[in-house]
């Protein structure tokens, strides 16, 4: 059997936005993307002209793993609370500064790159979204 862990990453209105600079940043691949538009229309979510240009499921393949990421309809949903923080990991250190430093981009560096104990690459950053990330590289052996 095998199990995987996906982020789902719930943006209000801006997951357009970010799936652009994950892209860039990360090198992003989009694998599927619906908008509320795309979908039947349901008697009990009637979807608004606001609506219907909001991403409702985007999946996002980066490296080897899959983020999916989505607008909800309603913003009062998302809230500090429920903020993600991925786990970025290479066996490369300046592959993963490269990483760090595209993330910071608008951010917020939460400790900054560099060597620690357990990693010869290691920093915290928050995206210009609010999405955390802890960017790590492996001890090679």
């Amino acid at each position: 059997m095998t199990l995987k862990i996906t982020p789902f990453i719930n943006l209000n209105g801006k997951a357009k936005e970010a799936i652009k600079f994950y892209e860039k940043a990360l090198g992003a691949e989009v694998l599927s993307l619906i908008t509320y538009g795309d979908m039947p229309e349901v008697p009990d979510m009637p979807i608004t002209d606001e609506l219907k240009d909001l991403v409702a499921s985007a999946k996002l393949q980066i490296g080897e793993s899959e983020v999916m990421i989505s607008d909800v309809p309603d913003p009062t949903h998302v809230q500090s609370s429920k903020q993600i923080t991925i786990g970025i990991t290479t066996n490369d250190v300046e592959k993963s500064k490269r990483i760090f430093e595209a993330l910071e981009q608008d951010g917020r560096v939460d400790m900054p790159f560099g060597e620690q104990p357990f990693s010869p690459g290691f920093g915290d950053v928050t995206d210009k979204f609010g999405v955390s990330f802890l960017v790590y590289t492996e001890v090679q052996n």
